[in-house]
């Protein structure tokens, strides 16, 4: 069994793999100022629920964007699980990269590459475009050779959202979803609006952009993941395939390789 953590600057998303199936999944808040015994009882409380034997799992592999989190998760899994976990980053992802310089890539991008190739872009050879839709959204280009090229960050939905509340005093903080019309006839119908049908547009938008700069575009497969990926998918013209799993499939992928 493995323990897939992906250590998000919102949340904290936790698989259990049996095998290559993904047996059980839990999201934690992901507040910086957690010790490694906190994360360890929390830990220990769901496997405990899901009656799942902390001494069945194999190892443990980590993808984290939160430097803060990263040591108190190392620590956690050695302190409650007696396994050194593998830390994803550039140097041990496997896959191309040809960002420069390698180690600014967020390891989530990279888990993400190397998850979407070996499901969508390896069997057709055919290049990617992966869209993740977190606190940032970023935009994933790969080659039809299993390349990670770079890609667009933008601030995510959920941060524009509080930033309306925020910088404008007489707007309210309102949920991310499709509202009936575009045509807003109250101030958070046009506030969802703005927000739904305008991220909708610059994926469509970006997708479209980026399919004229990657060799063989045309025949990009767009993937999208993340926590609003199926809010907003089912608007978008580019969007062809949503995988909520993207993430902990990557980080298998990679153990696996590790493993072997």
């Amino acid at each position: 069994m493995l323990l897939a953590i992906d250590v998000g600057n919102t949340n904290v998303t936790i698989g259990v793999y049996d095998g290559d199936r993904l047996a059980h999944s839990w999201r934690l808040a992901a507040l910086r100022e957690r010790t490694a015994d906190e994360l360890g009882i929390f830990l220990v409380r769901l496997f405990e629920q899901a009656n799942v034997p902390i001494a069945s799992v194999d190892g443990i592999a980590i993808a984290s964007v939160v430097p803060p989190l990263t040591r108190p998760m190392e620590e956690m899994c050695e302190r409650y699980f007696h396994h050194t976990a593998l830390v994803v980053d550039a140097s041990n992802a496997g896959i191309p990269i040809r960002y420069t310089p390698a180690t600014d890539v967020g390891a989530d991008r990279l888990v993400d590459a190397v998850a979407a190739w070996e499901k969508f872009g390896r069997p057709k050879g055919v290049p990617l475009i992966v869209v993740d839709f977190g606190t940032a959204t970023t935009f994933n280009a790969i080659s039809s050779k299993g390349e990670y090229l770079g890609g667009v960050i933008c601030p995510g939905i959920n941060i524009s959202a509080e930033a309306l509340f925020q910088r404008a005093a007489r707007l309210p903080r309102v949920d991310v979803r499709k509202p009936p019309t575009v045509i807003g006839e109250n101030t958070v119908g046009a506030m969802q609006s703005g927000l739904y049908f305008g991220y909708v547009e610059m994926v469509d938008g970006l997708v479209r952009r980026l399919r004229t700069e990657l060799a063989g575009g045309e025949k990009a497969v767009v993937i999208a993941t993340g926590g609003l990926a199926d809010v907003l998918s089912g608007e978008s013209s580019a969007i062809q395939h949503v995988d909520s799993n993207l993430t902990l499939d990557g980080l298998r992928l990679i153990w696996e390789r590790h493993k072997h």
